[in-house]
């Protein structure tokens, strides 16, 4: 089975989130299972210079977008094993970041869309299945059931489209989506791509993509709620029954403590190692050196959707009644920054911020944590909390989609749980479990079996390759009989 990727982002290649790490990830995991996987990137400026001069080049073709036609070469890489296919164009992708350029973005990604299917052609092999993620490749179940149904070796190709966040949605004028897609009125109907008044290129996936899958199981039935839907929720519930949720897994390769070389000490479930980690991010951040104060982590992007409201108005309580230590890392919008610069510069010692990003104190921050606190107010997946159970960080999360769906509450009653979690979005029901969880940091024995029942789980890609293979054969058998 021939299986293609088509994605904005991949890890090593360029990564602005979690999107690079699935797509980076879960094709190795495919591929142990006898799938033949490809993956289609845009070719950034931003892709590191020992992985683009490793590209082969394959050849040419030209693209057709709107009444602009565009040059786009093919280059070739290989990368764990994987096969990397990049689609290069100056103009689109050699820039200084990979998102964030207005409207422009709808032609960006309109062309990385028809270049997709374009070089399909020049490679003169179709797969199977095509596998597209979030609304930069919503586009293309669209084109090929449309654009590029009749031509030869096209009509057999069957379609996944994953919802990565349903928050961001591709959303243009419709006069410009229009234009790029050389369209009619017929498509831009309120069946089709018209979003109130606009057109969705995430909506454009939703319905032309013969399955549908999100990030969590949770997530799957919370998108088809007003509250979470995103104005999609309709749409959704009409495809609900193409719909599946998928939780996401982590590379346990690439987040190995026992490996992991940003480390100061190597660990697996050794609680004296991991407490020199502790000892060293102290030392490092400027917090007090104190082993016994239980060190909460935070790595994220500093967002509303992340709960950093929540955590402002928690803090004082927290400060003022627990030992507790905060090492946050991240960056984001300007009011929450200035939240935490103050409480940095209030909680000395106590509380440690280091803005930006830095994967090396990510590690040591997963590694030097007690305990690690999302309190989102959604959250299609997270990444986050599975590497921090691997790192044996306990986590502390908002009871919604992939942390209710990885995040077992600890139960004293039964020794069941790997770590401690809340319904309701606010500073109180947080607080109450940040302090719940602190008094089971005092007991030696409670904290060494949430460690254990942590330990239990295997985080990886392995469980979540098969659910997606059993989706990708179930596809295919309906080619082959249609």
């Amino acid at each position: 089975m021939k299986v293609l990727f088509a994605a904005s982002e991949a890890m090593p290649f360029a990564k602005t989130g979690g999107l690079a790490d699935v797509v980076g990830a879960l094709p190795k995991s495919l591929a142990k299972r006898g799938i033949d996987v490809t993956v289609m990137l845009p070719k950034y400026g931003e892709i590191p210079r020992e992985l683009s001069d490793r590209a082969v080049y394959l050849g040419y073709t030209f693209v057709n977008v709107g009444w602009r036609r565009q040059y786009c070469g093919l280059f070739e890489c290989f990368e764990n094993g994987i096969r990397f296919l990049l689609l290069d164009n100056e103009y689109y992708f050699k820039r200084g970041y990979l998102y964030g350029y207005g409207e422009e973005e709808a032609e960006r990604f309109a062309f990385f869309s028809f270049a997709v299917l374009e070089s399909l052609e020049l490679l003169g092999e179709m797969p199977d299945i095509l596998h597209c993620h979030d609304w930069q490749t919503g586009l293309i179940p669209l084109l090929l059931r449309t654009r590029y149904a009749n031509r030869p070796g096209y009509r057999d190709i069957r379609t996944v489209f994953t919802i990565h966040n349903l928050q961001y949605q591709g959303v243009f004028s419709r006069g410009l989506l229009q234009d790029l897609l050389s369209a009619g009125d017929d498509l831009f109907t309120s069946d089709g791509l018209e979003f109130y008044g606009a057109a969705s290129c995430m909506k454009a996936g939703l319905l032309y993509a013969d399955k549908l899958t999100t990030v969590s199981p949770t997530y799957a039935m919370e998108i088809q709620t007003e509250a979470f839907g995103e104005k999609l929720d309709g749409v959704l519930r009409r495809r609900a029954g193409d719909l599946v949720g998928i939780v996401n897994g982590i590379d346990t390769q690439e987040y190995d403590p026992m490996r992991d070389p940003h480390l100061a000490v190597p660990y697996r479930d050794s609680r004296e190692k991991k407490r020199r980690n502790k000892t060293a991010l102290q030392r490092e951040l400027g917090l007090a050196e104190d082993g016994q104060a239980p060190l909460i982590g935070i790595v994220s992007r500093l967002a509303g959707q992340k709960g950093f409201d929540l955590i402002g108005e928690a803090l004082p309580g927290l400060m003022a009644e627990e030992r507790a230590q905060l090492a946050i890392l991240g960056s984001g919008e300007p009011g929450i920054e200035a939240m935490l610069r103050e409480a940095a510069r209030r909680y000395p010692g106590r509380l440690a911020v280091w803005f930006g990003f830095n994967e090396g104190l990510a590690r040591r921050i997963y590694a030097g944590s007690d305990l690690y606190l999302m309190p989102s107010r959604f959250e299609p997946c997270g990444l986050s909390q599975l590497i921090a159970l691997r790192y044996r960080s306990v986590p502390v999360v908002r009871e919604t989609g992939g942390l209710r769906d990885t995040v077992e509450s600890y139960n004293e009653y039964t020794g069941t749980g790997n770590g401690f979690s809340f319904g309701p979005a606010t500073a109180h029901d947080m607080l109450y479990t940040l302090r719940r969880a602190l008094s089971f940091y005092g007991d030696e024995e409670a904290w060494a079996q949430i460690l254990a029942n942590g330990a239990k789980r295997n985080y990886g890609w392995d469980a979540s390759a098969r659910e997606y293979e059993r989706l990708y054969r179930q596809l295919a058998d309906q080619a082959q009989a249609g």
